[in-house]
């Protein structure tokens, strides 16, 4: 299973999952179908997994070049038959009308009626098959109602499996929570993506550095929130992605998924035989920062606190959102009377 990670908009990710026997492809979150977004560096950087023999491919795009998905499609030689969308939002869903007239017979899939060009509306729990891929649809509801994560993983291979986590889950954060309650998305985050097999997340922004801002502000003496830090900044700095992340990594420094401790069990209903379950025991700084007990109420106040935190930066100038938004191709230039 390879992964080329693709920068678009100002900090969002889309992907391409290429089933490498087969040469079908799958993309996850098409914003937009052509154009990626403009990153200093060469064209394309590997990044080999250790112990594994896996590896994903981070692209970094020059300011000149309108990278296209369906030019990477034809560079890698292969047929991009399924688009996967985690929700309806247009920086996650906008491409898929365009791509579906592209590409007559593509199928979009997703759990939520919005999303632009769906064939077919999935449910928790389906599964589906891409050659030797796996894919298990999991309703993570909190950012939106109809919110769905996508976990992958390919039969007799070395590469770790993979959760498409969308705005659900992120490096050192979540998504802001919108259309649910705080006990439905702290099910999303601790008993649905956080008791996953321990490896890969990728998720949907670029929002790393941000997320570790507060996370340090909630755990100031978390070591381990210190050095992710440390080293979001550093990647920053050279314009290289922080995704993805994993899992294991992601219950030591992001304060959402620490608002419950996790213990060790095993299942043979998941790939690698292992996850976690929660625990009664709450992260005790995380509890003393948001002042409650119960995990939800720990979340609700979590959510509560990181807008906040959000506000008090810099607020985008409207002029900025309106040149973003004619980048995007979101408006259009008059036309001369």
């Amino acid at each position: 299973m390879k992964v080329k990670v693709i920068p678009v908009l100002e900090d969002n990710y889309m992907y391409l999952v290429i089933e490498e026997h087969t040469r079908e492809a799958v993309a996850v979150d098409v914003a937009v179908p052509k154009r990626a977004r403009p990153l200093p560096g060469a064209l394309c950087t590997r990044a080999w997994r250790p112990n594994t023999g896996s590896h994903l491919d981070h692209l970094h795009l020059p300011n000149s070049h309108p990278f296209q998905l369906l030019e990477i499609v034809g560079r890698e030689g292969v047929s991009l038959t399924t688009v996967l969308t985690t929700h309806h939002h247009w920086d996650h869903a906008r491409g898929n009308t365009e791509l579906a007239r592209l590409l007559p017979g593509l199928v979009v899939l997703g759990a939520d009626e919005r999303i632009c060009a769906l064939t077919r509306r999935l449910v928790h729990g389906e599964e589906l098959r891409f050659g030797a891929i796996h894919v298990r649809c999991l309703l993570t509801p909190g950012h939106t109602s109809g919110h769905m994560s996508y976990f992958l993983w390919e039969d007799e291979c070395l590469d770790p499996p993979a959760v498409f986590s969308g705005d659900a889950l992120s490096v050192a954060g979540c998504g802001s929570r919108l259309e649910t309650t705080a006990q439905q998305m702290y099910h999303s985050l601790v008993e649905t993506l956080g008791t996953l097999p321990p490896e890969t997340v990728f998720c949907g922004h670029e929002h790393t550095l941000g997320n570790l801002e507060f996370a340090q502000k909630v755990e100031p003496c978390n070591n381990h929130v210190k050095a992710k830090l440390s080293w979001a900044k550093k990647r920053d700095e050279d314009d290289v992605p922080t995704v993805p992340s994993t899992l294991g990594e992601e219950l030591l420094y992001n304060p959402f998924l620490r608002v419950a401790g996790f213990i060790s069990t095993t299942t043979s209903s998941l790939p690698s035989g292992s996850h976690r379950t929660p625990s009664p025991c709450r992260e005790e700084a995380v509890r003393k920062f948001t002042g409650k007990v119960a995990p939800a109420e720990v979340l609700e106040v979590l959510c509560r606190e990181r807008a906040s935190f959000e506000r008090a930066a810099e607020p985008l100038q409207p002029q900025a959102q309106a040149l973003l938004a004619l980048q995007w191709g979101l408006l259009s230039m008059p036309r001369p009377k």
